[in-house]
């Protein structure tokens, strides 16, 4: 293990440390994180993971704080070894029809109906209805292990749909932007208009 790696190890086992004063902690403490509320094209997406004791993986932390290569890295190390690992999702459709609030909460749930929980960290997001209780915590993703390894798995799950997506939509830059509201994907939109993954609540101004 070299220099870098072990000072990511004492990262994650202070995270993990945060998770230890759950009676949970890597038997049924959940963590819970979405990928996807700012863009304007593809689902939201919500990742659900409970993770062992150990091993406590070097590099899992916030996902917007890794390189999309170490996330991928990681993303297939959290699904050797977790105890449960699920990502729902909720449509474009769906964020247009209830809101991106609303859609949030309903991805996660179906990401956390079946968990072996008896408690879920979530990051930030409150009014959940799960089958086991719920703590939301600001900032969760950069406090929690359980939560960052979620939204891990959240955000390479989204990030490797959305570049499927790029190429049946190819317009729009999506492998460059994730859907985000880029310079680039706003004057696709403006030329070309919106296509069915385009959530229109977002872009209404600009179509």
């Amino acid at each position: 293990m070299n220099a870098t790696d072990v000072r990511r190890l004492k990262c994650s086992e202070t995270l993990a440390a945060h998770d230890r004063a759950y009676a949970g902690f890597g038997i049924s403490l959940a963590g819970m994180d979405e990928a996807g509320r700012g863009p304007l094209f593809g689902p939201v997406a919500a990742g659900c993971v409970v993770m062992p004791g150990t091993p406590i993986l070097p590099w899992v932390d916030d996902s917007k704080k890794l390189s999309p290569a170490r996330r991928e890295e990681v993303y297939e190390q959290i699904m050797a070894i977790a105890l449960y690992a699920n990502v729902g999702e909720a449509s474009a459709l769906e964020i247009d029809e209830i809101n991106i609030l609303q859609a949030t909460r309903l991805a996660m749930r179906r990401a956390a109906e079946n968990a072996p929980a008896t408690l879920c960290l979530v990051d930030a997001v409150t009014g959940l209805t799960l089958p086991f209780p719920t703590e939301p915590i600001i900032h969760g993703d950069a406090l929690s292990y359980s939560i960052a390894a979620a939204s891990i798995v959240a955000k390479v799950t989204r990030d490797r749909q959305i570049r499927e997506l790029a190429r049946l939509y190819p317009l729009y830059g999506l492998e460059r932007n994730m859907g985000y509201g880029t310079a680039e994907h706003i004057a696709a939109i403006k030329q070309y208009g919106a296509c069915p993954q385009h959530r229109r609540t977002f872009i209404g101004k600009w179509i």
